[in-house]
């Protein structure tokens, strides 16, 4: 077995949808003619999972599942069962046999290739201000509750003099320094001035927004 770029006269797949379906992905494609199988790759593409560049290796056989016409034909479809959160990356590969190996299709203009996301995992958080008698400073207690493991790059918290932060830019921003691991988190209190408010935000709300929903308690 081996992969191979799409050449002249090799099947390709064309008209690639998904729908879900309860807790299904439902993915169609048009068959091309000379293909009697296909094999599909699954793969995270959040930002969790690490950056992904577009001169990423393609992914192992053994990864990949297989997938007949026959059963295509008898199902109207391929389905796979939702499991977690997050942004995922389908790709159908027809297949053929030249000189008794399979050639798997690499197809350049990636109309076999789709990505999804699997819904939104909620970070559920509190932030604490605790200013005792006669003290000019307060401690700040912040509390995160993850439905997954967040990776510490993706939250970031804001303090700002006079009132809470509207945005991670309206305010000094503060990275953390560990991962969060789903369930309760509770972080070491931090010290701010009498006048200071701190809130949570997404370091970047259009990378780790369309994987994870900001919840305050």
């Amino acid at each position: 077995m081996q992969y191979r770029d799409a050449q002249p006269g090799d099947p390709v797949i064309s008209e690639l949808s998904y729908k879900i379906d309860d807790n299904r992905v439902v993915l169609r494609w048009q068959w091309p003619e000379g293909a009697a199988v296909v094999y599909i790759a699954k793969e995270s593409s959040d930002p969790s999972a690490g950056e992904q560049n577009e001169g990423r290796g393609l992914p192992p056989f053994s990864s990949l599942k297989l997938f007949t016409r026959e059963e295509y034909k008898a199902a109207g479809s391929y389905r796979d069962r939702i499991e977690g959160f997050g942004r995922v990356r389908y790709t159908v590969y027809p297949a053929v046999r030249e000189d008794g190996d399979t050639l798997v299709i690499c197809q350049q203009d990636r109309a076999n290739q789709l990505e999804l996301s699997t819904g939104r995992a909620k970070i559920r958080y509190a932030v604490q201000h605790k200013k005792g008698w006669f003290r000019s400073r307060k401690t700040v207690q912040i509390q995160v509750r993850a439905e997954v493991p967040v990776p510490q790059e993706a939250l970031c918290y804001v303090k700002k003099r006079g009132g809470y932060p509207a945005d991670r830019e309206d305010g000094t921003l503060y990275p953390f320094t560990a991962p969060f691991a789903a369930g309760r988190n509770v972080l070491p209190t931090i010290e701010v001035g009498g006048d200071e408010y701190v809130r949570l935000f997404f370091t970047d709300g259009q990378k780790y927004g369309t994987i994870y929903e900001l919840v305050p308690e």
